[in-house]
């Protein structure tokens, strides 16, 4: 059977059609298979040039294709890796969408408010009592905001935390990245003034401390009101500081900002 494998991979000619394609196809399906595990090196070039029956150039072409979806990274005198991380490639996905489609920050804001209702929900129904003690304790930390920077880290821990306690993979993984928008966003508008960051996040605190105590009832109905509430008071602040309303002049929908602030996550992120 290891014989087998190794002639598959030793020979992965492909027939007629797009050849670039038709091998971006067959090493993205390696990647997500687990053939091709994330960190791993992808074989040299030339290797993949003999598998598949075609010249370096067509090799190149798919590996470019690989590389603006995220799935693997090439470091110059190292090699190409694959990255085939779930944070990158929903981020490029909705990055990519927001620019395509003109996505704005309203958008962007009630799609996180929806999740996070429906997280809430499961938090209620599955989270542990030391898990939602944690949360609780993420919640607390936001009673005084006194330095712009540490708020801002502490915020993206709560919000973050809601989603992990509900013990839902698939959509802690949105939340993650939806979540580092909505809190950039809010970093963005307030031009990181403390005052401002006050009047936001400092007036939200109540709203924090009632989709714990929401969770804590083990009512999903009780925590997804508190959750609908805090959403909505949160674009609201958000979205009325003065900074916001300077920037919507150029940017009505704030699509720019938000395809900005994607594309500067996905850097950070990047292997």
């Amino acid at each position: 059977m290891a014989q087998e494998a190794a002639g598959r991979a030793a020979d992965r000619r492909i027939g007629r059609g797009r050849v670039a394609d038709r091998i971006v196809d067959d090493l993205r399906e390696r990647i997500l298979s687990g053939e091709l595990p994330n960190g791993s090196r992808l074989p040299a070039e030339r290797e993949l040039a003999e598998q598949y029956g075609v010249s370096g150039s067509t090799v190149r072409e798919a590996v470019r294709v690989l590389a603006t979806v995220g799935l693997i990274s090439v470091r110059h005198g190292a090699g190409t890796f694959v990255t085939a991380e779930s944070d990158t490639m929903m981020g490029m996905s909705i990055a990519s969408l927001v620019r395509l489609e003109g996505v704005g920050a309203r958008e962007v804001l009630g799609m996180l408010g929806a999740l996070n209702r429906h997280a809430a929900q499961l938090a209620a129904e599955r989270a542990s009592d030391d898990e939602i003690a944690s949360f609780r304790e993420a919640a607390e930390k936001l009673a005084v905001i006194d330095d712009p920077d540490r708020a801002l880290e502490d915020l993206r821990t709560f919000m973050r935390r809601l989603s992990e306690i509900s013990h839902d993979a698939l959509l802690t993984a949105v939340c993650r990245l939806l979540v580092d928008v909505q809190v950039e966003l809010a970093f963005a508008m307030s031009g990181g003034r403390l005052s401002e960051w006050r009047r936001v996040t400092g007036g939200l605190h109540e709203d924090r401390l009632a989709i714990v105590a929401a969770v804590a009832s083990r009512s999903a109905q009780r925590a997804a009101e508190a959750v609908d509430a805090h959403s909505a008071r949160a674009a609201g602040l958000i979205l009325s500081s003065p900074r916001a309303k300077k920037i919507q002049l150029s940017d009505p929908g704030y699509t720019h900002l938000l395809a900005g602030l994607l594309n500067t996550r996905l850097g950070t992120t990047d292997t």
